[in-house]
Order: C-alpha cells, then sequence, then structure tokens
C-alpha cells in the first residue's frame, strides 16, 4: 500500500498516511460515498494490507458496499489499543499469565505473550457502596475496597511491571468510560516505531460493552469480550463481517428542560424498534450542531441497549472544542483537524449525505421526559405515566394483586412504613450520565432549589453519587452544588461504576428484613445503563433508569406510585405544596454554571499524574519477574484451567453425541442471568465454597471482583436468584434437574454431577440470548460447566464470539422453530452432526430423542460465522489457536 501512502504536514512536523484520496486512483469508485465509521474501516485495511489477512479483495468489497449498502464478506480489522475496566481486566490478565506459564510448557518463550498494542486498565468497578449518606462515606468505602481487594490490586501491579505496553490507571480515578474520553482518547493516534511517524484514526476495543462511549468522541469502538481482547493485544485482529451501517437523522433541538438522558432513552427505543443488532449506527443531520460532546457520548454510550455495534459521531467542530476544552495538546487538537480534513473524515452541514443501509429520522424536539424500566433499557416510560405504568407492572409483570398495592409494613426501629413501589436505591451513577456537566449540574440546582424550600429525601432511601471522575467533584464543589447534594443524601461514595454494575452494598438491615419478610415490591431509579433483574440489588425487582435530576426528585418523592410530574414531592416549610416544575432547573441555570465554574484547567490537573495514584494505591506491594507466583491459598486470584490439556493439539471435533440439558431458558437471557456480577448468596455454591475456606459472609465481595478465581466463577455461572430454567416449574434462580436420578439441585451442582458421569450438555434458549455486558465469564463458566453447545433462537453479538473463543458451539434454530415448537423439558437426549466438511455457517443436524424414545431431527443453523472463527474452535478456543500459532 505504498501507492497511497502520503505526507501531512501539522504544525512543522510531518506525518505519514495512508490516503483515501489516493486510494481512489486504484480504483475506489465509492471512498467519497461511504459512510464515515466505513472509512475508518477502509483506512484501517489499507494501512495493513499484506495480501494474507488483509488482501486487495478486502478492501474492494469495503468500498462495494456502498453500491449495495450490506456485505457478506468478511474483514481483518485492527484496532489501535485496548481499554479495560478490573472486572474483566483482572481475568485477562490471569489468562495472559496463565499463558505464559503454557507457553513454558509447550517449550516456548514466555515473553512472546505480551500486548503488541497499547492496553490501559482503569480500576472502576470494585468500589461498593457500604457507606452513604454522610461526609465519610467516601473514605470508608475506599478503606474496604482496599482491604478486601487487596490480592486483586498485588496482581495488578505485577501485570504492571511484568508485562510491556500495559498501563494500569489506579482505583479512585474514574469510570473507565469517562477517563478513556477526557483522557486516553486522541482521536488521530500516531505510531514511530518504524523510525517514521505514522498517523491513523483512533480505535479501540474493550471489555465493557460500553466502551462504545467513545464513539461520541469519534472514535471507532465497541466492546468485545475479555478472551476476544486478549486476542487483540497479542496481535490478533478482530474478524468481522463488514456491518450494515445505519444512519440515524437528527434534526430540530431539545425542548426547555429536557436532558441527554430523556433523548438517549428515546433513541434506544426507536432503533430497537428499527432492528440494529451487529450493525453500526452512524448519527449526522442538522440536529447534530445542537448536542454538546457530553450528549453525544451520553448517545454512544448505550449503543449496547439500542442493540448496534457502536454509535458513531464523525469529527467536526465540536469534536476538536472537546479536545481543546479536556486538555489536550493542541499538537494533537491541530493534527486531528489537519487529519480529518484530509481524509474526507470531517463532517460539515453542507455535506451531502452519505449512504446507508437504511434510515431512521428523529425530530428532537418531539423528545419527552421519561424513564426506563422495570426490567430493560428498551421499555421507555413516559414521565406522565410512570406511575401509571408501575402499576400495571406490579399486576402484569411481577404477579401482585392489585388491591395489595397500598398496603403499609412495619420496619423495625423506624417511625415509618415500608409500601410496595417505594424507592430504596437512588443512585447518580455509572458512565452514561456522569460524564455529561449539564445533567450533573442540574441535578444539584434541583436539589439546591428542593433543600432551600424544605424538602429532604425519603428516609427509606439509600442515595448514593459515584462521579465518572475526580473533575466532576471539582466542578460540584467549585459551584457550591456538591453541598446541596450532600443535604440530600447524595454524598461521594467512591469513583467507579457502583450500583449499575450491582455494587450497590447491602440495604440497611431493617429495610432489607422488612422488604424480605413482607414480599414488597421495592424500587430502584439510577442513572445508569442497565436495569436488568437481579442485578442492582437482590431486595430490589424493580428498576428504573432515569435522568441525575429525576433521580434526587424520586429520592425525595419516595416512591413510583408518585406522578412526579403533576403530584406534590412534599411541602415547604410554610406547609405549601411542592412540585417539580418548582426545583426543576432551567437551561439558562445550567449554562451559567457550567461556563463558569468548568474549566480546562481542572482536567489538566486530574490527569497530569493519573497513574500514579493516591497513597493506598502507592502502597500496595507486587510480587517481580516474568512468571507470577500464584497462591493455592487465594480465593480471588487462581490459576485456571483452561490450558491444560494444551499439548493435545486440536480438540474440538464439531460433534456431540448423548448429551443432556442442563437447562431451558427463555428470552433475553443476559449475560447478569449467565453470570452476574453482584451479591453472592451465602446459601449458593460459591458461597459455601468461600465459607468452607474461611471467608465470612461480610467478606464475600461481588462476583465480579472474584472474576480472577475460577472456582467461584464457575460456581456463580447461572446462579442469578432472578433466572427460570423451564424444566422445573415455577421454581426461580440457578436450579436444574440431574434426570437419571431425579435429583432437584444448583444448575452447577447438577453439571457436576454429570460432569462426573462424562456426560456431555446443551443449553437451550430463546431470543436475545447472552444480551448486556460483554462479560467473558458468561461464556468461560458455561465451558467448564461441561456445555458443549448452546441452542437459541437468536444470539447477541459479543456472546456468540465469546461462546466460540471459549469453544463452545453457538447453534440457531431455523425460522418457526423453537425450544417450545418442540416441546423440549429437559428430559430429552441430544445428538449434534454437522453436515458435510466443517465450515463456517454450516448446518448441524440435531437429534433430539424424547423421554418416551421417540426421535426428532431438526436442522440447526452454525453461528460459526468465520474461518477464523472456526480456527477458534477446533482449538478449544481463541487462546489456545493464539498460543499455538506464536508457539510455531
Amino acid at each position: 500500500m505504498s501507492k497511497v501512502k502520503k505526507d501531512l504536514s501539522v504544525g512543522g512536523k510531518k506525518y505519514s498516511y495512508y490516503s483515501l484520496n489516493e486510494a481512489k486512483s486504484l480504483g475506489l469508485k465509492n471512498v467519497d460515498k461511504l459512510p464515515k465509521s466505513l472509512k475508518v474501516l477502509l483506512e484501517n485495511l489499507l494501512r495493513n494490507e499484506n495480501g494474507q489477512s488483509v488482501t486487495w479483495g478486502d478492501i474492494e468489497a469495503l468500498d462495494k458496499w456502498a453500491e449495495t449498502k450490506k456485505s457478506s464478506h468478511e474483514i481483518a480489522y485492527h484496532p489501535a489499543r485496548v481499554v479495560m475496566q478490573d472486572f474483566t481486566g483482572v481475568p485477562a490478565v490471569v489468562d495472559l499469565a496463565a499463558m505464559r506459564d503454557a507457553m513454558k510448557t509447550l517449550g516456548g518463550n514466555p515473553q512472546k505473550i505480551n500486548p503488541l498494542v497499547p492496553v490501559d486498565l482503569v480500576i472502576d468497578h470494585s468500589v461498593m457502596v457500604e457507606h452513604f449518606g454522610t461526609k465519610e462515606a467516601f473514605d470508608q468505602n475506599v478503606a474496604i475496597e482496599y482491604d478486601r481487594n487487596a490480592e486483586r490490586y498485588n496482581f495488578l501491579k505485577w501485570g504492571q511491571k511484568a508485562f510491556k505496553n500495559f498501563r494500569v490507571v489506579p482505583p479512585g480515578t474514574g469510570i473507565i468510560h469517562q477517563v478513556n474520553l477526557e483522557y486516553l482518547a486522541d482521536v488521530v493516534w500516531t505510531n514511530s516505531d518504524s523510525g517514521e511517524t505514522v498517523a491513523y484514526p483512533d480505535t479501540c476495543v474493550g471489555t465493557d460493552s460500553h466502551t462504545t462511549m467513545i464513539n461520541g468522541l469519534s472514535v471507532l469502538g465497541w466492546g468485545v469480550g475479555g478472551i476476544e481482547a486478549e486476542a487483540a493485544m497479542l496481535g490478533q485482529p478482530v474478524t468481522m463481517l463488514i456491518p450494515e451501517v445505519v444512519g440515524f437523522k437528527m434534526t430540530g433541538k431539545l425542548n426547555e428542560g429536557i436532558t441527554a438522558t430523556d433523548l438517549v432513552l428515546n433513541v434506544v427505543e426507536a432503533l430497537r424498534k428499527h432492528g440494529v443488532v451487529d450493525k453500526f449506527v452512524e448519527f449526522y443531520g442538522p440536529g447534530m450542531s445542537a448536542l454538546s460532546l457530553a450528549d453525544r457520548a451520553t448517545l454512544a454510550n448505550m449503543a449496547p441497549e439500542y442493540g448496534a455495534t457502536c454509535g458513531f459521531f464523525p469529527v467536526d467542530e465540536k469534536t476538536i472544542d472537546y479536545l481543546r476544552f479536556s486538555g489536550r495538546s493542541e499538537e494533537t487538537v491541530a493534527l486531528v483537524e489537519a487529519y480529518a480534513k484530509e481524509q474526507g473524515l470531517w463532517a460539515k452541514a453542507t455535506d451531502a449525505d452519505p449512504v446507508f443501509t437504511s434510515i431512521v429520522e428523529l425530530d428532537l424536539s418531539t423528545v419527552t421526559p421519561c424513564l426506563s424500566g422495570p426490567k430493560r433499557p428498551q421499555d421507555k416510560v413516559e414521565l406522565t405515566v410512570a406511575a401509571e405504568s408501575f402499576g400495571k407492572a406490579f399486576v402484569t409483570g411481577f404477579g401482585y394483586k392489585a388491591e395489595e398495592m397500598n398496603q403499609e409494613f412495619d420496619v423495625e426501629g423506624a417511625n415509618y412504613k415500608m409500601k410496595h413501589g417505594n424507592v430504596v436505591v437512588a443512585a447518580i451513577t455509572s458512565c452514561t450520565n456522569t460524564s455529561n456537566p449539564s445533567v450533573l449540574v442540574a441535578a444539584g440546582l434541583l436539589a439546591k432549589k428542593a433543600y432551600e424550600l424544605g424538602l429532604k429525601s425519603k428516609p427509606w432511601v439509600k442515595t448514593s453519587l459515584a462521579p465518572g471522575s475526580k473533575v466532576v467533584t471539582d466542578y460540584l464543589v467549585e459551584s457550591g452544588l456538591q453541598e446541596f447534594l450532600d443535604n440530600m443524601g447524595f454524598n461521594l461514595v467512591g469513583y467507579g461504576c457502583t450500583t449499575c454494575i450491582g455494587n450497590t452494598g447491602p440495604l440497611p438491615s431493617p429495610i432489607s428484613k422488612s422488604i424480605n419478610e413482607n414480599n414488597i415490591l421495592a424500587t430502584s431509579v439510577l442513572s445508569g445503563n442497565r436495569n436488568f433483574e437481579g442485578r442492582i440489588s437482590p431486595d430490589v425487582k424493580a428498576n428504573y433508569l432515569a435522568s441525575p435530576p429525576l433521580v434526587v426528585a424520586y429520592a425525595i418523592a419516595g416512591n413510583l406510585n408518585v406522578n412526579v410530574s403533576k403530584d406534590s414531592l412534599g411541602k415547604d416549610k410554610n406547609g405549601n405544596d411542592v412540585f417539580l416544575k418548582d426545583i426543576w432547573p432551567t437551561n439558562k441555570e445550567i449554562e451559567e454554571v457550567v461556563l463558569k465554574h468548568i474549566s480546562s484547567q481542572m482536567y489538566q490537573k486530574r490527569y497530569a499524574n493519573v497513574f500514579d495514584g493516591d497513597k493506598e494505591w502507592k502502597a500496595v506491594k507486587a510480587p517481580e519477574g516474568e512468571l507470577y507466583s500464584w497462591d493455592s491459598s487465594s480465593t480471588y486470584i487462581a490459576h485456571p484451567t483452561f490450558f491444560e490439556n494444551i499439548k493435545d493439539g486440536i480438540i474440538n471435533k464439531y460433534e456431540v453425541r448423548n448429551a443432556s440439558v442442563l437447562a431451558v431458558l427463555g428470552d433475553s437471557v443476559t449475560t447478569d442471568h449467565i453470570s452476574p456480577a453482584g451479591n453472592i448468596k451465602k446459601d449458593s455454591p460459591a458461597g459455601q465454597w468461600l465459607i468452607e475456606r474461611g471467608v465470612t459472609p461480610i467478606d464475600f465481595n461481588s462476583y465480579g471482583s472474584r472474576r480472577g478465581n475460577h472456582e467461584v466463577m464457575m460456581r456463580g455461572t447461572f446462579a442469578n436468584i432472578r433466572i427460570k430454567n423451564e424444566m422445573l416449574d415455577g421454581v426461580e434462580g440457578g436450579y436444574s434437574k440431574h434426570i437419571p436420578s431425579g435429583e432437584q439441585g444448583s444448575i452447577y451442582d447438577v453439571a457436576m454431577m454429570y460432569k462426573m458421569e462424562g456426560t456431555p450438555l446443551v443449553i437451550f434458549g430463546g431470543k436475545e440470548y447472552g444480551t448486556g455486558s460483554s462479560r467473558d465469564w458468561a461464556a468461560k463458566g458455561t465451558n467448564l460447566q461441561g456445555v458443549k453447545a448452546v441452542i437459541v433462537e437468536s444470539f447477541e453479538r459479543i456472546h456468540r464470539s465469546n461462546l466460540i473463543g471459549m469453544g463452545v458451539m453457538p447453534l440457531q434454530f431455523p425460522q418457526g422453530v423453537t425450544r417450545k415448537t418442540l416441546g423440549l423439558n429437559g428430559t430429552e437426549k441430544i445428538d449434534l452432526i454437522p453436515v458435510g466438511e466443517l465450515a463456517p455457517k454450516q448446518q448441524v443436524e440435531m437429534t433430539i430423542t424424547h423421554e418416551d424414545g421417540k426421535t426428532t431431527k431438526v436442522m440447526l443453523n452454525s453461528r460459526i460465522d468465520t474461518l477464523d472463527e472456526l480456527n477458534y474452535f477446533k482449538n478449544g478456543g481463541i487462546l489456545q489457536y493464539v498460543l499455538r500459532n506464536l508457539n510455531k
């Protein structure tokens, strides 16, 4: 590709780059028509063309996309860098450490196991909201965090020293996606390894679903499983089909009082209806100019919730303004503008619309205040009917009787009663909104007005504020608004992903007791992006996503049955009713605070020494050496078993005989259902294992924090308290039945009974299997429980690839065939035989032997979609494939 390599001079410095304009002279006809997200992929192919993994045919196929608007052509994409958070990052580093041991076993050089692209791991998922509502809460939570996670932090410090190209952002800095947005991303990346400085688009993959947030800053990125990210670190490309691209055209502007959260919940609903799974979404249109960079990041963040691979915003003036405002160097800012304009990546209002596969339009002026819930992010509820909607869900969704709604229940030692619908968690949390100054300032202004009128949060509400970065604290303190948030109970509890990931911490004991003894339908309202069943708190069944100011409003109202759009929130000091309209800040008030109290110096100061950490991090001790010294007594970090058979060569034969059924599951089974991140119950297999090793329940921490120990995680697989196995009538939770003995037990215990007998297992499911977080342990745990195939109606993108990465077959029913049409109840025996030579997307014949001896045959579609995926699967997993290749 030297023919398309050109020079670009910016500020007296010379850069080489791979010119999209020059590529036209080689016969590419449609470059100017492509969506800008595909132009980024095109440059990636031009730069990495080598006649093997990337060919000229791949480049031509991407160019021809503009004529067909879709493609079945597979490409190899090389992201510039990898980002990880600690829940997914710890097991990734555990795998890399185990790969070094395996390389030594194979007689190779352990130093070959080393990231070849830059990797940043941000420790943001370990802080739990144990303490809240006081000025001491932050310090108390930090102390607990370091005490509980000492083994994990020691291990990560070892990794930081042992691996090249690997940096760790210490705890207490902020949420991975906000740190990426405010500091790590450059929009245009450079590399000088070859002796010349090559400039190219900043791209990334991350081990968190919401890596997509960085698309708001024009950086193409999305979430992958930890195992896929590890392969990318080790130089393997991300294999993908050239995606369809849905254009999302925005016109008009948001009305007074409408937040970015309201907008994104409308977008999620619209794109879910349109159908964008496995597709790129690219935003464009005249309405773009009215959205701040933070608003764009909010929209890009929730791409997993609308089902897309990413939601991309092209480079424009807003991108440049944000880079400069957030403290990037003038050299970086100048390069981004010059490069984007030279490459046709710059978006102008006068541009002709690119070619898209399809288009969705939204007039921003039609957006109204809303929430989403009670179980899924895409279930938008208009604020005006939220109370009415909750009432319906109370009966139809949760199975209560309408007349039970107004029952009151005692709370031990309290002077108030509990009721159904009580908001027991109100959290300003997660990456979605806490990177957006306008909604955080709005929350602070609402708290100020409410406090000055004499309103308070209800005493049964667990309130918390977990900002996405320390910059948020700087401007809330500087503006005086933090004081009023504190007065409402929204004290700082930590910098990290808290309530949204399930790190909610326990509710006060009397409230928890009242909820569980009386089967109260308690609720949460959070400013996050996930509200799946069993995720937020084991005590809370109904969870609603809302903007930060609405979170504060619901903390004051205290119950979902209050129609906050028109009902009184409470009485002022003079006994007069106070309504939401009385305390909702105006756009002008918000803008004045933002302009006066947020500066680029805040960003520069906070990120000047971002990798140094606080005194607690500096005190963490770490072992030395290229190989990790495993501690067999550790309940956090353990040598995984994935590479035990590495000397055996190719192990997967794509064939399963005489398998039993471990679970029959329904629609929208999330990765939280499969591998929960939060609370470990003491009577669960994982809890019992920890107790046997001297860990008391108060020190269980969370499943997410223990992902470095496969013994805990395989016991936690399918352990969500809300999962429903259709093999068992009316039973909720992770249970199954061992058919030969008729014994019922936890899914883990039943899986181990089958494993002892040498019986392979399969899982059946419905639509959208594996939605939610990019959780590699959902596939790792499935593998370790002995499951050979997962057979469903449709898969979520990341989980499908994770299953392949762990050597588990993803199989899909043909149209019109489901577990229900086949009458499956879990007593069946299953044979799976491939039809013909092994190939991507081939058919697999399933023979079902029913309990009465009759058989049914069904042709299933393999969702091993590409040749690379087939190679990963045949090797028993992607890491085994990479390891064998590195040892050649």
